[in-house]
């Protein structure tokens, strides 16, 4: 299945039932009073969080999303059927949001998550209900409320507990394919990962989590080149960043030219983006002549630690992983640091 992280759709919640005007006619009883039952409550449309949907790809072909109306009321006092609910799946990490305030009406966060976006309208009271000592008769009932209609924008973000940044073609699907079981496409070409790739990682210590490769991310990227916004929101929800450097193409003389672009086009899209914990990694360490580039990367950077790697070979992938965990359970450490009182 395609990986869509975008989809714009209406939805609208079932009218109520029109309330019945009727009066009990029986035998030996030919004057008898009211008894229109009320109009049944239309359908809510109810969003749900599912961990087996992992992209908004069906809502490409399907837009308009409907609840059942509501029945009208019948006589003999009989309340109409309540329209049903209409439950729309959603993967976790879903925003949903007003197109026309663009206000977020609700963050999905966890799978299993369930939210009322639309009620139904309330069913209309039937002619029994307005029967007093002075109007033994009406002959009027209330007609149905309408459904609640919306126009919304559904916006998926990633939730990875690391997300794996870098230009195209530092090696992060091979990384990727490498510390999990994900199988992204891989060539030795730029951009050939064009959506990003999820996959656990289970190192055999620590808990299991789950890494993004995030689709190349090229300079200009925070206004939109190389897609780059498109990308950049999947990195907003990961707690550790891992970033993948090909030593390969590092310039000696200018050795943190490609580091640098990366951040800037974190900062300018989001400053917390440059708050998160962050990896640096050189990758393709196997490859001739990077020794040299990789160590003026390290001059460059002075006391950081810098992690060198080659995906290909898997040399310093166990290092790597190790290091990802680590990070992760400082990042639980200082959380709950913060929650306390």
């Amino acid at each position: 299945m395609k990986f869509f992280d975008e989809a714009f759709i209406t939805v609208q919640s079932g009218d109520g039932g029109r309330g019945c005007v009727s009066f009990r006619r029986e035998k030996f009883i030919p004057r008898g009073g009211p008894d229109g039952g009320d109009g049944g409550t239309g359908g809510n449309v109810i969003f749900r969080s599912s961990s087996h949907r992992r992209t908004l790809y069906p809502f490409r072909f399907k837009r308009q999303f409907r609840a059942q109306n509501g029945s009208h009321g019948q006589g003999k006092q009989k309340t109409g059927k309540k329209g049903d609910d209409l439950i729309i799946e959603i993967p976790p990490g879903t925003l949903i949001i007003d197109e026309e305030t663009n206000e977020i009406i609700k963050d999905f966060t966890q799978p299993e998550e369930t939210y009322i976006i639309a009620e139904g309208g309330r069913g209309g009271q039937g002619n029994t209900r307005f029967k007093t000592a002075t109007h033994r008769a009406p002959r009027f009932a209330q007609p149905g409320e309408p459904g609640r209609f919306l126009k919304l924008k559904l916006e998926l973000k990633l939730l990875a507990d690391v997300g794996i940044i870098g230009l195209p073609n530092a090696g992060k699907s091979t990384l990727i394919s490498v510390i999990s079981s994900a199988t992204p496409k891989i060539a030795d070409y730029p951009f050939t990962t064009l959506t990003p790739t999820l996959g656990v990682v289970q190192a055999g210590w620590g808990e299991p989590f789950v890494v993004a490769d995030i689709p190349g991310l090229i300079e200009g990227a925070h206004k939109g080149v190389g897609l780059g916004t498109r990308f950049l929101r999947h990195i907003e929800r990961t707690r550790v960043l891992v970033h993948l450097i090909d030593t390969a193409t590092i310039d000696p003389q200018r050795p943190l030219a490609e580091y640098d672009t990366i951040n800037r086009e974190l900062a300018n899209y989001s400053p917390q983006l440059t708050e998160k914990p962050q990896l640096v990694v050189l990758n393709k360490m196997d490859l001739s002549d990077t020794k040299e580039a990789a160590a003026a990367f390290q001059a460059a950077v002075k006391d950081r630690e810098v992690l060198r790697i080659s995906a290909v070979t898997r040399k310093g992938v166990d290092k790597l992983t190790s290091m990802m965990i680590k990070y992760l359970e400082d990042n639980n450490q200082e959380q709950g640091d913060d929650n306390e009182p």
